[in-house]
């Protein structure tokens, strides 16, 4: 399947680097907002074609998907162009600014049949379901609480710390905190709290976030940018705790019972970078004629940005492009 990426920042390369020794794809196109980016990605990768501009890039037809790796803040009128020009979208994370865009995204996608996902990766991996297999085995008991955190040294990238184009923690970091919970605790929820700490930007540079459920649990999510969290999501029950190391590309689990002996190990798969699960689903569900991924339907989207929106209200912040 040919490939064209939109975006030429430190994520599109990360995916490039994925695509490049995936058999099943084509590195076809790249688009950027300049010629000499887009050639200087062309040359140093191999894609087939440059772009200047992402108009010219989605109306080329031999483009057979796009992957989208612009800023938050550009997401909703990139994956507008594609779909109104019937290219495929797998568009990272955070999907778009608000649930409005989203919406309009998802409405917009379903009239015109083309297949949109949101390359939010933990969805795709298999460590999903072996974190699920492991908790629902009862090995660890009742679980009351679980903890996740995510923070990275990232206060310098202009990107982060930029209202304009959609930054802070929450669309970058901690809607993997919150995925995680999400995926792993299916339960109604009661009630959300949170405390933030502004930046002197405007944005939030750092949260906590404690999800409360109708079952009796709790979900308690911290994320920053300012630091560097151990990453680790933890679940508490009453015969012991299970460590899942790093909760946005899983790398082990470890079980322990109430006097802190491990009494399970567990290892994921080996993989290219785990980009590779998004990107297959995607071309299965393309040539199966489905217009959504199985792991990431659109409403999963929505619900999710609609949870960033009521999180954000609670610390009054508005996105410049929301005004």
């Amino acid at each position: 399947m040919k490939f064209a990426v939109m975006g030429t920042g430190p994520m599109a390369r990360t995916f490039i680097d994925t695509l490049k020794v995936m058999p099943e794809v084509e590195l076809y196109a790249v688009g950027s907002r300049t010629k000499e980016k887009a050639e200087q990605f062309k040359e140093e990768y191999g894609f087939e074609k440059a772009y200047g501009t992402y108009e010219e890039m989605v109306k080329d037809s031999e483009v057979e998907i796009v992957y989208i790796a612009t800023p938050h803040s550009r997401h909703y009128e990139d994956m507008k162009l594609c779909i109104e020009n019937h290219k495929p979208v797998l568009c990272e994370k955070a999907f778009t600014l608000n649930a409005k865009e989203a919406n309009e995204i998802k409405e917009l996608a379903n009239k015109e049949k083309v297949f949109v996902s949101e390359a939010i990766w933990p969805r795709y991996m298999p460590s999903g379901k072996i974190i699920d297999e492991v908790l629902e085995s009862g090995i660890i008991g009742n679980i009351r609480v679980m903890t996740a955190n995510l923070s990275y040294i990232i206060n310098h990238v202009k990107r982060i710390v930029d209202p304009e184009l959609a930054g802070g923690a929450l669309l970058d970091v901690g809607i993997y905190g919150l995925t995680f919970a999400d995926m792993h605790n299916k339960a109604e929820i009661e009630k959300i709290e949170t405390t933030v700490r502004m930046t002197d930007t405007g944005v939030d540079g750092g949260e906590t976030i404690t999800i409360f459920y109708k079952d009796g649990r709790m979900s308690v999510l911290t994320h920053g940018i300012y630091s560097r969290g151990d990453r680790k999501g933890i679940f508490y029950g009453d015969k012991g705790y299970m460590i899942v190391e790093n909760i946005n590309n899983p790398e082990c689990i470890n079980v322990y019972d109430t006097n802190d002996k491990l009494v399970k190990h567990i290892d994921f798969p080996k993989q290219i970078s785990g980009y590779e699960y998004e990107i297959e689903e995607c071309i299965r569900c393309i040539k199966e004629g489905r217009i959504e991924s199985y792991s990431m339907p659109l409403n999963e989207s929505v619900k999710m940005i609609k949870m960033m929106d009521s999180i954000r209200n609670k610390w009054n912040l508005v996105y410049p492009k929301e005004k």
